[in-house]
């Protein structure tokens, strides 16, 4: 068994709570600040979604690598989230129709939210310790005859 499902099912359900946090957020954005909320939140949301889909990505990717590319490629992909997350920092606080606070609180809400999944989803796996190995008694996998 790899750790593909389980990144996959890490990106399923995070990206469902990026929905139901883009819903909420815009919500309560509105019924608090007024109209500028729900741009507010929703930017919150997509960037808090988009990173996690980097991270998640990324180590799909890396996986098919020695571990050299892996641990390039993953470090690269935080590279890479950072400088973005910068860049969309200087951009977007200039912006008026944006309130700082909605969007920060949701992002916050958003980070937040995306590790209580993957830990939930990593917890609820099943992924052994160690893999392609005999244990005493076990049925050998290699066809008789070789």
């Amino acid at each position: 068994m790899s750790a593909i499902p389980i990144l996959r099912k890490a990106l399923l359900y995070g990206g469902l709570f990026a929905a139901a946090l883009a819903i909420v957020g815009s919500v309560v954005g509105y019924l608090t600040v007024g109209p500028s909320g729900i741009p507010s939140a929703l930017i919150g949301a997509v960037i808090s979604a988009v990173f996690l889909g980097i991270t998640a990505l990324s180590i799909l990717l890396a996986s098919r690598y020695d571990i050299l590319a892996f641990f390039t490629i993953v470090m690269g992909a935080w590279l890479l989230k950072f400088v973005v997350f910068m860049i969309l920092a200087v951009i977007l606080r200039e912006q008026s129709w944006i309130h700082p606070t909605v969007m920060f609180l949701t992002l916050v809400a958003g980070v937040i939210g995306t590790l209580v999944v993957d830990v939930v989803v990593v917890a609820k796996s099943r992924l052994p310790y160690v893999s392609d190995i005999s244990l005493p008694g076990d049925t050998p996998t290699t066809p008789r005859g070789r």
